[in-house]
This record gives structure tokens, C-alpha cells and sequence, in this order.
């Protein structure tokens, strides 16, 4: 018999022949500026060739870093010092390292309910124990998280951070209200935990600005901010950055991963400093929040029959995603198998809930179909509640 051979896969995206696949929250390959890319690798060769393919520093390349300085500053008002400021692999490596450097055996992690699943494995991987927070439609309610910490540390036990992602959430695309922000800071000030901020989506805000940043509001020195180009220029340059308090990014620096490694991917942080130094950052992030806002219009478009069937569809203001929720009566999973019969697919709301929850729920991303493909799935997604 012979033996088929088989490459290994290069992505991670797998689509399946036939599906419009709305539970994808990816960029679409279509919009990442392939061409900007090049030219800005091209550039930093010629002028950084040696520094480029040299181990980096720490904490992250020094262009890079003082530009999100003075970008950081210019957007919410507050400057970070430099030493406050580290270039990260991305979102998921920074919670990875925020947890084997800062959380111990047996802490509790605070994680809002429903929250971002793939976070959730992250934190997994580690010995802490995970305790949901209860959210509204105005995002985590302070009092009851107020009383869930106290009812932690009476118990002994050891709230060391929450994770959560107050502007426009993944999955729901809510973001945290106003007043609550501050309310939240002030908590965990008092409190004495730390909060980490998945803050990858402000940036692709649809109707003006976004809200103020939990880190903007910080005097307490508990928040670390995670900020993200995979959204805005392309996942697979694996850049990030975080802003937190100078003894978080000290410990960070100072960890074995980056101090042997040489900081993370210092070519593709090279590379989006020329981006964004040329103003090729600003002139791409234009065309995506275009883009995606004409996407997330189809999609609530298409959407719009569910309205007058129980369900609820809230209207995200940013971000990649629009969280629906049906009538009691019907079940998300059983909803997913007739969409799936009829050519489109979602993540049930179960994804999202650490300890239960979601079973009446679904995520849509509408981030990776053309508006005309996201229509058409909106309307199998109407057909399949219907019949439910």
C-alpha cells in the first residue's frame, strides 16, 4: 500500500468546503496590507539590516517603543515612561507571561462571564484557579465583583488578577461602561489585584472614539493595558505591546524567555516601526475600520428579522463581533446544527463561560466575509432559529 503524503498545514484558519463560517474571528487575508509590508520590510534592511538580525533588546525594540510613547500619549491623554512601555508577541504570549512571572501556585484569576475562550485555555496552562464575574449589558457589575473578592479573601484564598476586555468585548461587543471603569480601577486598587486589560480592538472603533482606557484612568498601578498590530496590521507579524506599571514590565524584562531570547521578534518589530514611523499605520488602520464597519452593518442588516423573533442583537460599536441572544426556548447548539445544514456556521455562547453559561447564545465575527457573504449567512442563521 502506498503511503500518502500529506504537507503540514501553514495557518491556523481551517475553512470547510461549502460554509460560511461566522465563528472565524480573524482578519481577512484580503485587507492585510501585504504590500505596505514589504516595502517597510525592504526599508528596514537597508537601514537597520545588522541591528534586524541581531538578538534584540529586551523589552522591545527602542523606535518602536517611543513611538507608542508618544502614540499611547496622543490617543489617551496619559504618557507612559519608557520603562512603563514592552513590545510583546502578541496578546495570548503576553497573558502567558503576565501569568508564569506575576501569578503563583493556586491564585485566583477573576474572568468576566462570558469572556474570550482561547484566553481562558491560556490561563489554564497554568496552576491558578479561575473564578467567573458576573456582566450585564453594561459589562462586569462592580458591586457583585466587590462582593466576590471579598468572599475570596475571607476564604483565604489569594486574588492575585482579573482578566478582562471592557472595549468592545470578545464575544459580546460591549464595552464597559463609563462610570463602572473607574469604579473597577478603584476596586482593584483598594483591593490590591492587578487588571489585565485585552484591549486589541480599541483601535477599530466605528463610531467615534472609543472609551477611555482602564490604564488611562489608572493611579493605583494595577492595570496592565495589552494592545495589538494583529488586527491592525497582520497576526502573523506576532507584534504587540503592553503598558503596566514599571515593576510589571521590570520582572517581564527581566524573565528568562526574554533575557536569553533577546526580546520577541525584533525583525517584526523593526518592520512595524517603519509603518507606522512612515504613516503607512494610520493611512491602513483608515481603510480596515472602514471596511469592517460596512461588515458589521450587513450583518445587523441581515440580522434584522430576529428582532421581532425574541432575540436580542445588540449592535457593537467596534471591534469584531455582534453577540446574539435567543428566547429560552431555544438552544444554541441545536440552533448551530440546522445553520450548519444550511451553509453557515457560529460558536455557541458555551464557549464562553468559565463555570457554565451561554446555552441560549452565539458569537457571529464578521471580520473575514465580504458584506454580501455575511448576508447570506445571516439569513440561513434567521431560517435555522426559526425552525428550531
Amino acid at each position: 500500500m502506498s503511503k500518502v503524503n500529506s504537507s503540514p498545514p501553514v495557518v491556523q484558519l481551517v475553512l470547510r468546503p461549502g460554509l460560511i463560517d461566522l465563528g472565524w474571528g480573524h482578519p481577512d487575508s484580503a485587507l492585510l496590507p501585504a504590500d505596505l509590508i514589504r516595502q517597510a520590510t525592504n526599508a528596514v534592511f537597508v537601514t537597520r539590516s545588522q541591528e534586524a538580525l541581531a538578538y534584540g533588546y529586551a523589552t522591545g525594540p527602542g523606535p518602536l517603543l517611543e513611538w507608542l510613547q508618544s502614540q499611547i500619549y496622543l490617543n489617551e491623554g496619559r504618557k507612559p515612561e519608557l520603562e512603563q512601555v514592552v513590545v510583546t508577541g502578541g496578546n495570548s504570549w503576553a497573558i502567558d507571561q503576565i501569568c508564569t512571572t506575576l501569578a503563583k501556585p493556586g491564585d485566583c484569576v477573576l474572568v468576566e462571564a462570558p469572556t474570550y475562550h482561547l484566553a481562558v485555555r491560556i490561563l489554564r496552562d497554568h496552576p491558578v484557579e479561575l473564578i467567573p464575574v458576573f456582566t450585564d449589558e453594561d459589562g462586569i457589575d462592580i458591586e457583585q465583583l466587590s462582593d466576590r473578592v471579598r468572599q475570596l479573601k475571607r476564604s483565604g484564598r489569594t486574588v492575585r488578577m482579573l482578566y478582562c476586555v471592557p472595549t468592545f468585548n470578545n464575544p459580546t461587543g460591549r464595552s464597559l461602561e463609563a462610570a463602572r471603569r473607574q469604579q473597577l480601577v478603584d476596586l482593584a486598587g483598594r483591593e490590591g489585584f492587578l487588571i489585565i486589560e485585552d484591549d486589541v480592538y480599541r483601535e477599530l472603533s466605528f463610531d467615534g472614539p472609543a472609551p477611555v482606557s482602564l490604564w488611562s484612568l489608572d493611579t493605583h498601578d494595577i492595570v496592565i493595558r495589552l494592545g495589538s498590530f494583529s488586527k491592525t496590521l497582520a497576526p502573523g507579524l506576532r507584534v504587540g505591546f503592553m503598558t503596566a506599571p514599571a515593576d510589571v514590565c521590570r520582572a517581564l524584562g527581566e524573565n528568562g524567555l526574554l533575557d536569553s531570547g533577546g526580546g520577541v521578534a525584533p525583525i517584526s518589530g523593526l518592520i512595524v516601526n517603519e509603518i507606522c514611523r512612515a504613516g503607512g499605520y494610520q493611512a491602513n488602520l483608515g481603510l480596515i475600520v472602514d471596511a469592517y464597519r460596512r461588515r458589521r452593518d450587513a450583518l445587523l442588516n441581515g440580522l434584522e428579522p430576529l428582532r421581532d423573533r425574541g432575540c436580542q442583537v445588540r449592535p457593537p460599536h467596534g471591534g469584531f463581533f455582534v453577540w446574539v441572544s435567543l428566547p429560552e426556548v431555544k438552544s444554541a447548539m441545536r440552533v448551530l446544527e440546522r445553520a450548519e445544514e444550511r451553509g453557515m456556521s457560529f460558536l455557541p455562547g458555551t464557549k464562553f463561560f468559565v463555570g457554565g453559561g451561554g446555552d441560549h447564545a452565539l458569537r457571529l465575527a464578521f471580520s473575514f466575509y465580504a458584506p454580501e457573504e455575511l448576508m447570506r449567512a445571516a439569513r440561513m442563521l434567521v431560517d435555522a432559529i426559526e425552525v428550531n
